[in-house]
């Protein structure tokens, strides 16, 4: 890139003349929108927008993934210069993405968040655009996906994760990162019978219909098999893809509130999310990054490409549609 070029750069988070197109500027300032991506809340021909929920208060271990949308946004600039590796398609140059900004709530009034929650989303999808959300804790994902069934019914879920957040619990009041999943299917939310897991590595007494691809059965029969699996469980129907980033192995992704050894690879995730192209994704999101817990950064990296790779889902079905 010519100097010339670079100043007329100048902080694109803001002077962007275009929804769409690459970004060239010094990924060591400026804002740090997602992807440097317009930050606005304006929708109008909007097709996808990247929004922030910096909650973590229904965690049971560690706090901390409330920076994760921060850390995320950081971390993406270091990605808005080439189209994304391994796809046939450029979403930053075929779609109209801009950055909506954080999720506005009270912290001291966590009974009132779901519903702000929902409400935010429900708002996005009324405009017409879809969502790719930086979490947060993985409860974020519930309200979230109430918005989503207004608009389409219960959904398929491909859900990345080591927990299969299935843990009964019927209190609806309750607000717990754990449960989230469980109180999606009891209530309709989800179809379990289109919904998959993949890198399970805790127990679970009842899945509820939902199926597991755990962790080891990735290891041992490979990712092909493990794709061509949840594709063939979530079908052609519309489909949500939750990514908690503690699916990946802690010594690739340390930094979140409960991790657990045996994860997938960060290659592994990689070519998941790529080959997973052609499923009906609407809407998604990269959950319980906690910055605090790595000192590297290596992790909210991870979820910056997580959420790009959404992106590209998300654009690949739009244009098979």
């Amino acid at each position: 890139m010519a100097l010339e070029d670079a100043k007329t750069q100048v902080d694109t988070a803001f002077t962007r003349k275009s929804n769409r197109g690459l970004s060239f500027e010094n990924a060591f300032g400026g804002a740090t929108s997602f992807l440097r991506r317009t930050y606005t809340k304006d929708l109008n021909g909007v097709d996808l927008a990247i929004t922030g929920v910096p909650f973590d208060q229904a965690v049971t271990h560690r706090t901390g993934a409330r920076f994760g949308p921060r850390a995320i946004r950081e971390a993406s600039t270091l990605q808005p210069y080439d189209p994304p590796y391994g796809w046939p398609t450029n979403p930053l140059e075929e779609m109209a993405i801009v950055d909506y900004g954080d999720l506005a709530f009270d912290y001291a009034k966590v009974s009132d968040f779901p519903d702000a929650l929902t409400a935010h989303i429900r708002g996005i999808l009324q405009a017409g655009a879809g969502t790719v959300t930086l979490g947060g804790d993985h409860y974020i994902t519930l309200p979230i996906l109430r918005a989503y069934a207004e608009k389409y019914g219960p959904l398929g879920v491909v859900h990345f994760d080591a927990h299969s957040d299935l843990w009964p619990d019927d209190d609806m009041s309750r607000i717990d990162h754990g449960t989230f999943l469980y109180k999606a299917v009891k209530t309709g939310l989800i179809d379990p019978k289109r919904s998959v897991q993949i890198g399970i590595r805790t127990t679970t007494e009842d899945y509820l219909g939902v199926s597991v691809i755990d962790a080891r059965e990735v290891h041992e029969k490979g990712v092909a098999h493990a794709v061509a699996r949840a594709k063939d469980i979530v079908g052609d129907g519309p489909t949500y893809v939750t990514f908690d980033i503690d699916c990946l192995d802690p010594s690739v992704a340390p930094g979140t509130g409960t991790p657990v050894w045996g994860g997938l690879h960060s290659w592994q995730a990689a070519a998941a999310l790529r080959d997973l192209a052609g499923i009906n994704m609407v809407g998604g999101d990269v959950v319980e990054v906690s910055p605090p817990y790595d000192t590297t950064g290596a992790t909210a990296i991870a979820g910056a490409h997580v959420a790009y790779e959404l992106i590209c889902l998300y654009h690949w079905a739009r244009t098979q549609r």
